[in-house]
Parts: C-alpha cells; structure tokens; sequence
C-alpha cells in the first residue's frame, strides 16, 4: 500500500480503536470527554477520524481509557502488520501449517501456549488446575503484548479459546493479521487422535457432538479473522499457498 493510502486510513482507524475501547468500559462520549479533559465536539471528531490531532490531547484520552499509545498504534500505518496469527480449534493444523508458513516467509514461528507454559514454568493444566482460567487469561495476554512487541516477521499459533477472551482477541487482531483455520468436526478429530493426545477429550463421550458445539458457539468469533481458510479442502500446502498469496 502507498504511504499516503496509510495516511488516509490512519486516523479513522484510530478513532475506531478508540470508540470500540469506549464501548467496551461501558463509557458515553459525554462521560470520556469530561475524563479526558476534551470537549464533545473534539471526541466526535476524534472518533469519526477528522479532524487535527495533537499527541498531548490523544494521550489525555488514552490515559482516560487506560490504553498505552503503543497499543493504539500498534500495527497502523507504514510496515503495517508484520505478524500473521493463526486461529482455530485444536486439530485445525495450527502447528502444522505454521510452521510452513514461517519456513516460506522467512519469519520465526511461535506457539502461544508454549510461551505461557513457559513464562509460567509448568504445563497448561497445571496452570489450571493450581490457579485456575484467571491466570492463563492474565498470562496469555501478557505473552502476547510480549509476542506481538518483538520486531521483525512472525507466524503465531494461537490457543484455540482465544476467541474467549475479548481483550486478547483484541489484541491479536489489532497486531496481526489473523487467519481462521477451519475444519470440520471430523476433521478436527482425525488429526489430534492423529497426535496421540486425547487429554483434554477425556470424558467427553461424544467427542464429535462436543466439537460440533464448540465450533457452532465460535463460530462469529473465529469469523472475525482476517482470512478463513478450510484446511480439510486445501490442504496444508494449498493453506500455505493461500496465506503468502494474501
């Protein structure tokens, strides 16, 4: 994209972060703007993307919103998003086709949940069997801010309730650029008996039905991605593909 097409897109694309941070704490225009400091008719402005806007008088609003400016900013205007995200259910070829796709592009690849496990210095279910959903949310979205702060091009592997979690949802969409790995119910489960590691289906006694729900209630969520792609028709090269094309 030509650097005036991003200066034309810039400050609606600010205001709209800004309105849907708004929305999110529950907030009117009238009550930011007697936060913030700033008068309607400039928060009406700011959020349509008109107007001139001074550093100083964005940053009163962002410190009303408690939104640091790098966040605001983060993947707007030249260089753009230099992270794909890939998002799905376990079984979708996340891993799989993440790592290709960091092969093709010359970026590193990075599991998210790997990075919790990590930061956290034990398993997934340890995380939350001892603290329980609160903390993986907390930690997820810290590694995350981390992941998507790093310079330079990356292929990231997403856990699959990542959807379920509005602020990091936020935050990946706003820093990268997210691909929906989509698969049938079957297909989901083909490929992680596939993987030999049924822990998280145990108990389930109808392992498809449960898929089938947890895809049905994802579904709007998954939708927002970027870019959906149907992993069971393309393939893990067709995916690949599809995603260095885009």
């Amino acid at each position: 994209m030509h650097y005036s097409a991003y200066m034309d897109t810039l400050l609606p694309d600010i205001g709209a972060r800004l309105r849907a941070r708004r929305t999110a704490l529950g907030l009117t225009q009238a009550d930011l703007a007697r936060a913030a400091g700033v008068s309607p008719r400039f928060l009406v402005q700011l959020e349509g993307g008109s107007g001139n806007i001074s550093v100083a008088r964005l940053a009163e609003v962002c410190a009303a919103l408690d939104i640091r400016l790098d966040e605001l900013f983060r993947g707007l205007g030249p260089g753009g998003r230099q992270k794909v995200a890939l998002v799905g259910l376990r079984g979708a070829g996340k891993s799989t086709v993440g790592t290709a796709l960091a092969q093709r592009l010359g970026a590193v690849f990075v599991e998210l949940d790997a990075e919790v496990e990590a930061e956290a210095g034990m398993s997934l279910s340890e995380i939350f069997e001892l603290h329980g959903e609160g903390e993986y949310r907390a930690l997820e979205l810290a590694v995350l801010d981390r992941v998507l702060s790093e310079p330079g091009a990356a292929v990231i592997a997403a856990g699959g309730s990542i959807v379920k979690s509005k602020e990091a949802w936020r935050c990946l969409r706003e820093g990268a650029r997210t691909v929906w790995l989509q698969a049938s119910p079957e297909g989901h489960l083909e490929r992680v008996r596939a993987q030999g590691d049924l822990r998280p289906m145990r108990g389930w006694t109808d392992p498809l039905a449960v898929l089938q729900t947890i895809l049905t209630e994802r579904a709007a969520l998954y939708g927002q991605a970027d870019l959906t792609l149907d992993t069971d028709a393309l393939g893990v090269a067709g995916v690949v593909d599809a995603i260095a094309g885009a």
